[in-house]
């Protein structure tokens, strides 16, 4: 087979069809919102494995991922640029598990660290500047010949979807719940709060510190401030109080914060699962399909080593 048709067109849909078109692949893209509407388009996205599993596997994917956006870094329209990330810790940091896929790791110097904490890691990373990012996505698998389409009346089954000659590639993060009948996929809500950037170039996370979960993810007219990571709660609402929230940590975090100027608030749904499932499989009508979704926190971060992957199964049907 040398057509494919992906469900979903969030990041992890996109860079799979991409992957796919650039190899030869005949593919078009179907999903119930297509970019700008979609969860990637408001994520405060850099490269960094967050709440997702299995870690070797994870390894391998976001190695290719960091060295991809490296190299996408000389394209000025992809939206793509590096910055320092520093993971604050209240005691002493062991070292991460992805430590091997970054280039420049060091442990912070007393003096960078805000008051409370004991330790903390300095890395560069990429930034993903993602309503840039996804526009040239969504450009770059048109312009290789792939097809969108708006679905109309939300899925109920992958059965029937695809052609007898395309291979179905499932990407559709939490609809895998219903679709695959999957109780291992579940949501982890994020709630952002978007203000002005007062001159800030680093970003700050604090995971689980004292002010954890708190993060300042600087762009380039603004900062993503958060968060929550809420297992199993489905609402989309803005709450106003955790808007408060996020707004008081950050500010401890990053004193000039408090002069920032609130923009807008957003509510995500990050596509947990106790482990991503990226395999070959069958639709319950027998027809090849590969998995790809429960990416958690960490669809960018993971997106292009896993769409090569797709690839390599994508081969071999």
């Amino acid at each position: 087979m040398n057509k494919a048709l992906v469900v979903g067109a969030g990041v992890v849909g996109l860079t799979s069809g991409i992957r796919l078109l650039e190899d030869g692949f005949t593919v078009r893209i179907i999903a119930a919102s297509l970019p700008p509407d979609t969860t990637s388009n408001v994520a405060p996205a850099y490269w960094y494995p967050y709440r997702v599993f299995p870690e070797d596997r994870v390894l391998a994917w976001a190695t290719v991922s960091y060295k991809t956006y490296t190299d996408l870094r000389r394209v000025p329209e992809s939206g793509i640029d590096a910055f320092e990330l520093l993971k604050l810790f209240d005691k002493a940091a062991e070292e991460p598990f992805w430590k091997p896929a970054v280039k420049s790791y060091r442990h912070a110097r007393p003096d960078e660290l805000p008051e409370g904490y004991k330790d903390g890691f300095v890395v560069e990373v990429p930034r993903i500047e993602t309503p840039v990012y996804m526009r040239y996505l969504v450009g770059r698998f048109k312009e290789s010949g792939g097809r969108m389409e708006k679905l109309e009346a939300e899925l109920e089954s992958l059965d029937g979807l695809a052609a007898e000659d395309e291979i179905l590639v499932n990407c559709t993060g939490l609809g895998s719940r219903k679709l695959c009948g999957d109780e291992n996929v579940y949501p982890i809500r994020g709630q952002l709060v978007r203000v002005s950037n007062p001159g800030l170039t680093k970003c700050l996370s604090d995971e689980s510190g004292p002010l954890g979960l708190s993060y300042i993810v600087p762009r380039y007219k603004d900062c993503i401030l958060g968060g929550t990571a809420e297992e199993n709660n489905w609402s989309l609402d803005v709450d106003p109080e955790t808007a408060a929230e996020i707004l008081r940590k950050c500010a401890i975090l990053e004193p000039r914060i408090k002069d920032a100027e609130v923009l807008g608030h957003s509510v995500g749904l990050r596509p947990g699962r106790t482990e991503v499932r990226l395999e070959k499989g069958e639709t319950s009508d027998g027809h090849p399909v590969i998995h790809n979704y429960g990416h958690g926190g960490g669809g960018f971060t993971l997106s292009w080593g896993c769409a090569g992957e797709v690839l390599e199964i994508a081969r071999g049907i």
